[in-house]
């Protein structure tokens, strides 16, 4: 069962208040590593331990002092202690605590997004599931190409979700590293034990080598991750917009009661929620850029880093967030119409089979070369009646092409009328159906 997290947690993992909970989390370990190895007595370690806290609005006051925002952290815990405030931060780099720290909201706020993916997910499988056969017209460069189903296309979504899935877990490893290894990362100060039992308790792993900071090109991963999973969002989004054009109206968002589509026309009922998304994405991708960037700093560090941090890390995660959540009841949500999708299927009269009819002629000893001009032929003929708003069946419910076809002296010394019209059998394109299904769904 997929666990579900709300919008407000997420949001609440990136507040003042959790930030400086988290470098409080990593220092707390840290006292009680140095008490493991030796150093700090059982009394004074208990002390810090359970007295050790903070005020945002007392760090704030004295930040406008120090214009340091880890010394303000650390003179506000120390005014919560007595004499063995002078174990806090013993031996340690001002990055220490805070990469450290910003890989524990790293962790929380990623497996919220894996969660959130699992959601997604899981709605896709049951929309696929529910219109596993349900014929639509495949559509390349915008046009009618030939029959799929719906279920095919949202099963393309799951199985690109799925890739997504494991991409995040994989960043995940790459992101859930700490250090505890001093000014230079030389381990001059401390110990590799220190770095090695803080990050035990805290639920990380050591990085195996650091300098000032955990190298960038770690959170450049994870701004990657999260820019590919928005622009695969998009992409669905984009598909439910074409959908919901007037002019296709095969897919449409939820419209509830009461909502209101426009100010000045009344009748609107516009994809807001997929419009929303695609904008979204835009500022998720934007964010990738800086977190590149920051990969290259100068020698062991500088803090050109920090200041775009401070805006692309939560913004990224919280606006992820946001867009699955969104995404996810669009797809939960949309009101999916196969009568039209059927209308629109059979709106260019047959030629979605012209494939097929191609194919047939080569097994009937027919050159490639000549088939192509058979079958096009008559295709252009049907385009032409299109164009002039013609009917594109007969009283008998044939379509268009099926009777220009069936007139084509040269098409008829090849193929006879039963195998031309078995040529316009839907149940050809859904054979495989289940098959892939299977390819997808029970890998």
């Amino acid at each position: 069962m997929v666990e579900r997290y709300s919008r407000e947690e997420m949001a609440k993992n990136w507040t003042m208040q959790a930030k400086y909970q988290a470098w409080l989390d990593v220092e707390l370990a840290v006292v009680k590593a140095w008490n493991r190895i030796g150093l700090i007595p059982d009394e004074d370690a208990e002390k810090i331990v359970k007295n050790a806290g903070f005020s945002v609005e007392r760090i704030d006051e004295i930040e406008a002092v120090t214009k340091h925002d880890l010394i303000a952290f650390t003179t506000s815990v120390s005014e919560t202690l007595g004499e063995e405030s002078r174990w806090f931060h013993y031996g340690m780099t001002s990055s220490d605590t805070v990469d450290t720290a910003v890989a524990l909201q790293m962790v929380r706020s990623l497996r919220i997004i894996i969660e959130d993916v699992k959601m997604m997910m899981e709605s896709i499988k049951k929309r696929a599931m529910e219109h596993k056969m349900t014929l639509m017209v495949g559509r390349s460069h915008g046009i009618h190409g030939e029959p799929i189903t719906f279920g095919l296309v949202l099963a393309v979504w799951y199985d690109e979700m799925a890739r997504h899935l494991e991409n995040l877990e994989q960043t995940m490893e790459v992101i859930r590293v700490g250090q505890i290894s001093g000014a230079m990362g030389n381990f001059a100060h401390a110990p590799l034990e220190l770095e090695e039992y803080a990050m035990e308790e805290l639920g990380l792993k050591p990085a195996p080598v650091s300098n000032q900071v955990i190298q960038r090109d770690r959170y450049a991963r994870l701004a990657s991750a999260l820019a590919l999973l928005a622009s695969s969002i998009e992409k669905f989004a984009v598909q439910v917009r074409h959908w919901q054009r007037t002019e296709v109206y095969e897919v449409e968002e939820y419209f509830a009661k009461g909502q209101k589509g426009s100010s000045a026309m009344p009748h609107k009922r516009n994809p807001i929620l997929t419009e929303n998304i695609t904008g979204l994405a835009r500022i998720i991708r934007a964010y990738a850029v800086p977190a590149m960037e920051n990969v290259a700093l100068w020698h062991e560090r500088d803090i050109s880093h920090s200041s775009t941090e401070r805006f692309w890390l939560p913004d990224s995660f919280i606006t992820s967030d946001f867009m699955l959540h969104r995404m996810n009841g669009v797809i939960a949500n949309m009101s999916v119409m196969p009568e039209n999708m059927m209308k629109n299927l059979n709106q260019t009269g047959g030629l979605v089979f012209s494939q097929r009819v191609l194919l047939e002629l080569p097994k009937a000893g027919v050159s490639r070369e000549d088939a192509y001009k058979i079958v096009q032929r008559n295709a252009m003929k049907v385009w032409e009646e299109i164009q002039q708003g013609k009917p594109t069946v007969n009283e008998k419910g044939e379509s268009l092409y099926l009777q220009y076809l069936l007139a084509d002296d040269e098409l008829r010394k090849s193929l006879s009328e039963e195998q031309i019209r078995e040529c316009f059998n839907y149940d050809y394109y859904t054979k495989n159906v289940d098959k892939i299904f299977d390819r997808v769904f029970n890998k």
